[in-house]
């Protein structure tokens, strides 16, 4: 697969370019390797030159930044966070898959987990700017009509008419773990305790 044609595709023609992903062998392994391991790295290493070298702004305590070993450690736990989140996800789609009469397929459902991440994950580069952050937000919910299309294609063979309620159960469980993994981070990495004033 080419990585780069693959995320530009996935940005640009994501209907199209569903159809293609649909039609390729592949392993849950390799796809996870190959495409979920490297994409989730980009936020990380963001947040490592963010966090660690420009600092950050917070209301009330100024502009403050990590130690670079402690923002090393943070981008770590958001990398393997994010992969664990990625791969739930997935385990989830699949296993809702008979309550909306889907066809339980646990290829699909990654492909479905993985590529509708590839806007946020891309987008994560901006973490490294701390003012631009929320167009990580939108990009991420780009992400979530990138998902729509993948369950319209149907990737679960999902019959049309149960398409949105499947959709909105796995916005609501995306939104649980990223909530999740956002608290993880932030019980761990206090703003008091990990910050330093510049």
């Amino acid at each position: 697969m080419d990585l780069v044609a693959r995320i530009q595709a996935i940005a640009l023609k994501p209907k199209d370019e569903w159809v293609k992903i649909k039609a390729e062998t592949t392993s849950v392994s390799e796809l996870f390797k190959s495409y979920a391991m490297i994409l989730a790295a980009i936020p990380a290493v963001a947040q490592f030159v963010g966090f660690g070298l420009i600092g950050r702004r917070y209301p009330f305590i100024g502009w403050v930044r990590m130690g670079l070993g402690t923002s090393l450690i943070r981008a770590v736990f958001s990398y393997i966070l994010s992969l664990v989140t990625v791969y739930v996800f997935a385990l989830i789609i699949n296993a809702l898959a008979p309550t909306f009469a889907s066809a339980p397929n646990q290829l699909s459902a990654m492909k479905l987990a993985v590529f509708s991440m590839t806007p946020g994950w891309v987008a994560g580069i901006l973490y490294v700017v701390p003012f631009l952050e929320w167009l990580v937000i939108l990009a991420s919910l780009y992400g979530l009509y990138v998902l729509y299309l993948g369950f319209a294609t149907p990737m679960m063979d999902t019959p049309k008419e149960k398409v949105i309620a499947y959709l909105v159960v796995s916005i609501v469980v995306v939104v649980v773990l990223s909530v999740v993994v956002g608290l993880i981070l932030g019980a761990i990495f206090a703003v008091g305790g990990v910050y330093r004033p510049l």
